[in-house]
């Protein structure tokens, strides 16, 4: 059984691994790669479904009863998943904006 500090620290590590994906498909996109940019957002979602699933399991504890400290690092974890949902979010609008253009012939490779 991990402790409650591992427990976090997974959090962060899987919502930093989203937003780095995220970030990659939208780099791949603005290259001409939106084929390989969906492959990165589909693996920021995995990323994203296991920091989620931890979450909520310390949801699940607190509803039983167990008390779940909430911590700085807590906090900063929980940060950390948000901005990977909303980084993967605007990174989905970027790569369905540089698929149209490249389709419409806008964009200069």
């Amino acid at each position: 059984m991990m402790s409650s500090e591992e427990v976090v620290f997974h959090i962060i590590l899987h919502g930093g691994n989203a937003r780095s994906l995220a970030m990659e498909a939208v780099s791949l996109a603005k290259n001409g790669g939106i084929s390989d940019a969906r492959g990165k957002l589909r693996d920021a979602a995995e990323e994203i479904s296991e920091a989620h699933k931890i979450q909520t399991s310390l949801i699940q504890k607190e509803a039983e009863g167990e008390k779940v400290g909430v911590s700085l690092l807590l906090i900063h974890a929980q940060d950390h998943l948000m901005n990977a949902l909303t980084i993967r979010d605007l990174a989905h609008e970027f790569v369905d904006l540089y698929e149209k253009l490249a389709v419409s012939g806008g964009m200069k490779r």
